[in-house]
């Protein structure tokens, strides 16, 4: 098993990672502000979900398939490029105005839980990261490579979590003020659908 200063040393280096903000961060803090710290979290909880995901992925191979074939690379930048720009027009077109205060919110926790999975495993990048990053703190000499392969994505999405709830507490505190102003109101959709649509055409550009 890995060794106690090369496992201390990985989590620094993914805590110092994770609390870069990056398209995970940012989907994150745009629905803890548009709709609360709960549905922030929730978001967290699925993008973690979808690295554990990534993390089975890069220990049976899956990733290596995707890393080495452009097609199959291709075909799941654009599934998922195509996924955030739908979540970004859906935003955009949302009519009604949130009012936190009689309960009301733009989506609800499973379904951020859910989009946020689907978002997370239909971005190839995280899939060649899991499988870039990961290996190089493997020693097989210390046996189980398959376990140290587990280990380490799982504590690299647990981390992750860890940030994303720090980011939601934050990002609700200022939604909270915001919503109160009506003007906020009206175009925090908008706002909110352009982030993604930009993180969509984002990944759409990315290279291998």
């Amino acid at each position: 098993m890995i060794d106690q200063a090369s496992l201390i040393t990985y989590a620094l280096i993914v805590l110092g990672f994770v609390f870069i903000p990056g398209p995970a961060t940012l989907l994150t803090v745009a629905r803890a502000t548009t709709s609360g710290v709960r549905v922030g979290i929730a978001t967290g909880a699925g993008i973690t979900a979808g690295d554990i995901i990534h993390t089975v992925m890069a220990v049976v191979g899956i990733s290596a398939i995707i890393a080495t074939s452009a097609t199959l690379f291709s075909i799941v930048k654009y599934l998922g490029a195509g996924y955030l720009v739908f979540l970004g027009i859906k935003a955009i077109l949302e009519k009604a105005p949130v009012d936190l205060g009689q309960g009301r919110v733009p989506i609800t926790a499973p379904q951020a839980f859910r989009q946020a999975i689907l978002a997370e495993v239909l971005n190839p990048k995280t899939a060649l990261f899991f499988l870039a990053f990961l290996p190089q703190f493997v020693v097989p000499a210390n046996g189980h490579v398959v376990a140290q392969l587990t280990l380490l994505g799982v504590l690299f999405a647990f981390i992750g979590f860890f940030s994303t709830i720090v980011y939601s507490l934050a990002a609700g505190g200022l939604g909270n003020f915001l919503r109160r102003n009506p003007t906020v109101l009206k175009w925090q959709g908008k706002v909110v659908g352009g982030i993604y649509c930009a993180l969509g055409a984002r990944l759409a550009l990315q290279e291998r």
